[in-house]
């Protein structure tokens, strides 16, 4: 009797640990991680896909209703046929099994009886997972005892969901999404009888030769009597892969997600619009082709949102049309051109060393510097004379911005720039020298983009932002009047006549300003502008820093 009662406690307290370390459904599905991370638009929708845990691979859970009933049906058939019917351990199974082990010859492999609820105790706790030496009697007694546990606590529902999403199929592929998008191309739902079959019957050798699993599939195809015929399945495994690969679906913004995404299973949301993003991208790839015959091959595009400073789109190369497509455009430093003018010229007219109608002349320059005479040209190799600063400036003719330059001082300049955020200039003033008025310095998209922003803002210069969260980050980098007076230059069709004529692109119909700006050699090419509500840059060139041929801001 006091053995008996023993053997009760004992039995009561083994009871007890194992429905303590069994975990809710709940649980087991809030903890897992896919391998994935992924980007979000500003609506949720998903922008970029990412892998970032290496060690295996996984893809979202899939949820039981999800999953094509074809793999159902074959899996159950292949694993566990008594599944809706047993308590967690298949007695009969499990017999039947103990007889043909006893009875088989030497040398034979065992015959196992694992149910599906006693695998997915296994793959839920580590002293339960299966062993290259196998399990031991008191690991499969123990794997018993929790499969019944687990049985008393999960629904079959739950039970046959976790199976799908945590067992390995083949290679790194975990749970059914990655198998089914690996294998077959397709998700879970998509999976036609001849699919679901081979995949059911890779569970019990997941790296076995294509061979064994169509032979494996084939018996199961007999066992259901339904779906393709044997040489089908044998036609389909043949093309299974050993190292299969995981195209992702969504790729729209590859340099920020590599630049924001750090954990598997991470969601972060950004500011960035998906429909703007895929015009964008479209537009660049159309453009791009159609340049394809001048030696261009590398692009890069920021749209951001005035008024909050989002970024809006951010697309950091041309994609496939690029040897080297993994540097991002929007942050890479590159060289100015003509884009720094406004800034310059507005410097001149908040310091009243010039005003809008100042007349520069425009003739051929030499200016004495330490390493030689520095003879600053136009773009066309002509000069115009007597000019107004607001043509000088809309037309982008080279002299007079020297010739302001001259007078703010390329120190004074270079500041003004700090101040709007193009922090790139790590050298003085003296060593850029003159021709920082014509962009010999190198800046990023980005900081560019941004600065244009603060001429759209009034000269107020915020931090863009690529998450919702605020900043209390705000500078006056040019008074009011000054930004407003060039903005209204950038946006004079009739004073860019000189260099672009009226009819050219850059005359929209709604109110813009725009500036473009080509960097020595034609090795950068750049347009930034800005409406009321937007401001977009865009960068063309190659990164390779080799010259294009005959592209222009306004081309390019």
């Amino acid at each position: 009797m006091k053995l008996s009662r023993l053997a009760v406690l004992l039995v009561t307290a083994v009871l007890s640990c194992a429905a303590l370390a069994t975990p809710t459904f709940s649980d087991t599905r809030a903890r897992f991680q896919p391998t994935e991370a992924r980007l979000l638009a500003r609506d949720g929708r998903v922008l970029h896909e990412m892998r970032v845990d290496n060690r295996a691979r996984r893809m979202e859970w899939v949820a039981l209703k999800d999953v094509s009933p074809a793999f159902i049906e074959a899996l159950i058939a292949s694993e566990d046929q008594r599944f809706f019917q047993h308590s967690g351990v298949d007695w009969t199974a499990a017999a039947s099994a103990a007889w043909d082990n006893f009875t088989a010859a030497s040398g034979k492999r065992p015959r196992g009886a694992s149910t599906l609820t006693m695998q997915v105790a296994g793959l839920l706790r580590d002293d339960l997972a299966p062993r290259v030496e196998g399990r031991s009697l008191k690991q499969k007694w123990d794997q018993a005892g929790a499969a019944r546990d687990l049985e008393k606590r999960w629904s079959k529902a739950e039970i046959l969901e976790a199976y799908l999403n945590l067992v390995t199929f083949r290679g790194e592929l975990q749970g059914i999404a990655a198998a089914s998008r690996g294998l077959f191309g397709k998700h879970p739902a998509g999976l036609d009888r001849g699919e679901a079959m081979l995949l059911a019957s890779l569970l019990r050798s997941p790296n076995a030769p294509a061979a064994q699993v169509a032979q494996r599939a084939c018996v199961l195809r007999e066992r259901l009597k339904v779906g393709p015929d044997c040489e089908a399945i044998r036609l389909e495994a043949a093309s299974l892969k050993r190292a299969p690969q995981i195209r992702s679906e969504y790729s729209q913004a590859p340099h920020l997600a590599r630049r924001l995404l750090e954990k598997p299973g991470q969601a972060v949301r950004t500011t960035l619009d998906l429909d703007v993003q895929r015009t964008a991208h479209s537009a660049m790839q159309r453009h791009l082709l159609e340049l394809s015959g001048r030696n261009v091959e590398d692009a890069a595009v920021l749209v951001l949102d005035n008024a909050s400073g989002e970024v809006l789109a951010w697309i950091g190369s041309s994609g496939a049309l690029s040897r080297s497509g993994e540097i991002d455009g929007v942050t890479a430093l590159r060289q100015a051109g003509s884009t720094l003018k406004p800034f310059l010229y507005g410097q001149a007219i908040e310091q009243r060393l010039i005003t809008a109608a100042s007349l520069i002349d425009d003739s051929p320059l030499n200016i004495e510097t330490t390493i030689g005479v520095y003879t600053p040209g136009n773009y066309d190799g002509g000069y115009k004379g007597l000019t107004s600063a607001r043509v000088a400036l809309a037309g982008s003719l080279n002299v007079p911005a020297v010739k302001t330059l001259q007078r703010v001082g390329p120190e004074a300049f270079r500041q003004k720039l700090l101040t709007f955020g193009i922090d790139s200039l790590k050298e003085s003033g003296d060593w850029y020298g003159y021709s920082l008025a014509l962009g010999s310095a190198d800046v990023s998209l980005a900081a560019l983009t941004n600065a244009y922003r603060a001429l759209a803002n009034g000269g107020v210069w915020t931090p863009y932002k690529l998450q919702s969260a605020t900043s209390s980050l705000r500078r006056e980098a040019l008074n009011p009047a000054a930004a407003f007076i060039v903005a209204d230059m950038l946006s004079d069709n009739g004073a860019r006549a000189i260099t672009f004529d009226t009819d050219s692109v850059l005359a929209t119909r709604p109110w813009t300003a725009v500036k473009t700006g080509t960097s020595k050699d034609m090795r950068d090419n750049w347009c930034i502008g800005f409406s009321s509500r937007y401001t977009v840059g865009v960068w063309v060139g190659n990164f390779s820093g080799a010259p294009m041929r005959d592209v222009s801001g306004v081309s390019g």
